[in-house]
């Protein structure tokens, strides 16, 4: 009976911890944004993309135009850490943009990208890089045919993106101060299964 008490102990610590790191996580700010096929309410679309929800995951596969379409939030950021796990085909042309200074024309020059772009011709800029501002540090990662993790922060004017755990580029720049985040297709298939952000 005792040992059946100990046990009976325990699982209440298990679980009064995991219930405690629930209550911590949403203490600490973060926001969900896509949690598998949920969210696509938390945007708005511009551009032509056919975004879908397809397997548990928010999707582009087509353009009725020659637009790229995107994903955005309704919400502008200023400073933040930015959470995303995206999958995409060898040929995807996407990027995650970030203060973005006009939500009805999203634009690489208008706006920070940390690019999904494994064909791009210049690699200095592809997948890991910030388009036009921040080079990759060292050799670019490729992101095609699996499941990735984009780790952005902006805090003033610098901006620091790492994918899958190592730091791709770090940008000190303050033209874009403020802005909502966008979701880019542009080619191939992109699909996203999880978007957090927590303001700082």
């Amino acid at each position: 009976m005792k040992r059946l008490s100990e046990i009976a102990m325990g699982l209440l610590a298990v679980t009064l911890t995991v219930v405690g790191c629930a209550t911590v996580s949403s203490v600490m700010g973060w926001t969900t944004l896509i949690d598998g096929g949920k969210g696509l309410d938390n945007f708005d679309s511009v551009g032509s993309s056919n975004w879908a929800v397809v397997d548990g995951a928010i999707q582009a596969d087509k353009k009725a135009g020659k637009e790229n379409g995107f994903l955005v939030s309704k919400n502008a950021y200023k400073d933040f850490q930015l959470r995303v796990e995206f999958w995409a085909t060898d040929d995807a042309n996407s990027g995650i943009f970030m203060r973005c200074q006009n939500p009805k024309v999203i634009t690489d020059k208008s706006c920070y990208e940390a690019n999904i772009f494994d064909q791009r011709k210049d690699p200095s800029y592809g997948t890991g890089g910030i388009v036009h501002f921040a080079k990759i540090i060292g050799p670019m990662q490729k992101a095609g045919g699996k499941w990735n993790t984009y780790e952005i922060t902006a805090k003033g004017p610098n901006i620091v993106v790492v994918l899958n755990g190592v730091k791709t580029s770090e940008l000190t720049h303050t033209d874009f101060a403020s802005g909502p985040i966008a979701l880019q297709h542009g080619a191939g298939v992109i699909k996203f299964r999880k978007v957090e952000i927590k303001p700082l």
